[in-house]
């Protein structure tokens, strides 16, 4: 996405949710989509901080929460761990190395989702669906980069 269509794209989630853009909040938004690794508030800020010495963390934070807020990012938990943020907002899973710490998206097709959505009883509605695969990357296979999904298999038969 070129940086225009990315200040338009903010400009726009921002307005419909009342709110204007700032310096600081493209900054941080920037940060995120040029490096698409689940980066944490604090990797974020140590990023931002480079570009805009005077930025706080406690103003990184507030611009993730607003991001989150207006649907520009998502934050992906995993257990015992901080927070971290994802601008893929596709439906994915992830998958966590437990080696090296990297976070791959997995993009999930239309039918997985609905398999995955069957399972709930009748009387279940999901808003939303988190998947977490928890691993070893092979290393056999060329390291994919965080910012790409692992392929997926062709489940057609």
């Amino acid at each position: 996405m070129n940086h225009q269509a990315t200040t338009d794209t903010l400009n726009r989630k921002l307005a419909q949710a009342g709110l204007r853009s700032t310096r600081q909040r493209e900054v941080v938004y920037n940060a995120i989509l040029s490096k698409r690794d689940h980066p944490t508030a604090d990797e974020i800020f140590a990023r931002v901080k480079q570009d805009m010495s005077s930025i706080s963390l406690a103003t990184v934070y507030n611009c993730l929460d607003t991001l989150v807020h207006c649907d520009l990012v998502k934050q992906v938990h995993l257990e015992r761990e901080s927070t971290r943020y994802c601008p893929n907002l596709s439906d994915h899973a992830h998958f966590h190395d437990n080696e090296s710490g990297k976070i791959f998206d997995i993009q999930l097709d239309l039918e997985t989702l609905e398999k995955l959505s069957s399972l709930l009883p009748g009387n279940f509605e999901a808003s939303s669906i988190d998947v977490t695969f928890r691993g070893k990357a092979n290393s056999d296979q060329p390291q994919s980069n965080e910012s790409e999904s692992i392929p997926q298999p062709d489940t057609r038969k």
